[in-house]
């Protein structure tokens, strides 16, 4: 494909070119009306209305000092804490960043450490960084990175969860040791290590000298020897292979798991109108980005086409699954600028999670086939710890099913993952809608 750029093109191909490029002119014309139309709008918006939100202030906080500590939590880490934990964030020379805020559902990131770090991020400009937080569960804490895996940082902080002498830490402990782990760079080590013994028996009582428990005379009885002979050797056995099938339970990400019905809240009808107005602005700042973009010609097409398919799709948009594919789009269309050979698409399990951060076998329940997906930080904890991860659902006969169970005939988004499943790098979400086929689904 790319050898083409290398011959001169003939009149067919010089034709082809020709309107794509008008095609891209009148993309622009509509770019800079809507640009226009968005200008005059945040004129007429109070003008501290983006400086006077949550992710802003985090953001501001965060350029004067590499750590933010919500008041409502300065008596877990005081002022001395924070300043122990940015100096030692200096020390590593690293771009660590700590946000300590509540997260609580229904707040501006829907309880979600992975979003509330997305929005911090954004807010700080982007560029290379890692950004911890409070996690989702009690006593845990969650490491967000850009680039994915440079620092192994969200298995840095994963392992802190399950390490033993953090057991009963308070926050400050606990991200002390994550920025070490984060500054050694063997998180993924740290994380095989620390949940290698889940399921294990508890260690054998002894005496200060090592030796088992005895009876009082020291000398076991007879009868007791001969059964620890007999029966301790079984039991060992038993216990080692017990281990052993757990161990391998929770290493085996293909062995499909039940979702609960509790997942199936995971749509948040309630907030489609804020969904609908910020994949709007993301199709509009995609617009700007492939405009101005100064790359390969073929990659500034592939973006542009991302683009066109993202707004087909909002303008028809029933519901949040087809607003996920917004956002499927657009990330389509950057990675497309961005120039990443293999770019990951967003989370399969669930695409408002963001971007995945590799892929991983998985087997839907109730199937035999076994899919490579790609899944985000948070999905791929869930399922590493066999624990069902969020899942998108859509509706299928008036009832509210993961989306990916709807016919794949009937959902593109179910034929395609919203990028995990396609089949090639021919193959993509833009192409797809516009030979028709989020239209054929959505008849």
């Amino acid at each position: 494909m790319c050898t083409d750029l290398l011959h001169p093109v003939g009149p067919q191909r010089a034709a082809a070119t020709a309107q794509r490029l008008r095609r891209a002119q009148r993309l622009r014309s509509a770019l800079a009306v809507g640009a226009a139309s968005v200008a005059l709008l945040c004129c007429t918006a109070p003008p501290s209305a983006a400086a006077g939100s949550p992710g802003q202030k985090i953001a501001d906080a965060l350029r004067r000092s590499p750590v933010h500590v919500d008041p409502s939590l300065t008596s877990a880490v005081d002022a001395a804490q924070q300043r122990e934990l940015a100096a030692r964030i200096r020390r590593t020379h690293l771009p660590i960043r700590v946000a300590l805020v509540p997260l609580v559902e229904g707040d501006s990131w829907g309880g979600k450490p992975e979003q509330l770090a997305e929005v911090v991020h954004d807010r700080m400009g982007g560029g290379p960084a890692i950004l911890i937080t409070l996690g989702d569960q009690p006593d845990d804490i969650s490491a967000r990175e850009w680039p994915s895996d440079a620092h192994q940082a969200f298995h840095a902080a994963a392992a802190v969860f399950f390490q033993k002498d953090m057991k009963g830490a308070g926050p400050a402990k606990r991200v002390a040791r994550a920025i070490d782990i984060i500054e050694a760079g063997n998180g993924d080590a740290v994380y095989e290590r620390a949940t290698a013994d889940l399921g294990a028996p508890a260690p054998t009582r002894t005496t200060a000298d090592g030796a088992g428990a005895k009876n009082a005379s020291g000398r076991g009885s007879p009868l007791v020897r001969v059964l620890s002979l007999v029966v301790g050797p079984v039991l060992l056995l038993a216990a080692v292979g017990l281990l052993l099938r757990r161990r391998s339970r929770l290493r085996d990400l293909s062995t499909p798991f039940a979702l609960p019905r509790s997942v199936f809240a995971a749509a948040r009808q309630a907030d489609e109108a804020g969904l609908r107005d910020r994949a709007a602005e993301e199709v509009v700042r995609l617009g700007e980005e492939a405009r101005t973009a100064q790359g390969a010609p073929a990659a500034v097409e592939r973006a542009l086409d991302a683009y066109a398919a993202a707004g087909t799709v909002l303008d028809r948009a029933r519901g949040v699954p087809d607003l996920a594919g917004v956002f499927a789009l657009v990330a389509e269309g950057r990675a497309a600028l961005s120039g990443a050979a293999e770019a990951l698409p967003l989370c399969f399990f669930h695409p408002l999670h963001g971007p995945a951060v590799r892929r991983i076998p998985w087997r839907p329940l109730g199937r035999r086939e076994q899919l490579r997906v790609a899944a985000c930080g948070t999905c791929l904890r869930a399922i590493r710890t066999r624990r069902a991860p969020e899942v998108l659902t859509d509706r299928q006969d008036g009832c509210p099913v993961p989306y990916f169970e709807v016919p794949a005939e009937d959902s593109l988004w179910a034929a395609t993952g919203y990028g995990s499943l396609l089949s090639g790098a021919e193959d993509s979400l833009a192409g797809r809608v516009q030979r028709g086929d989020f239209t054929r689904s959505r008849d």
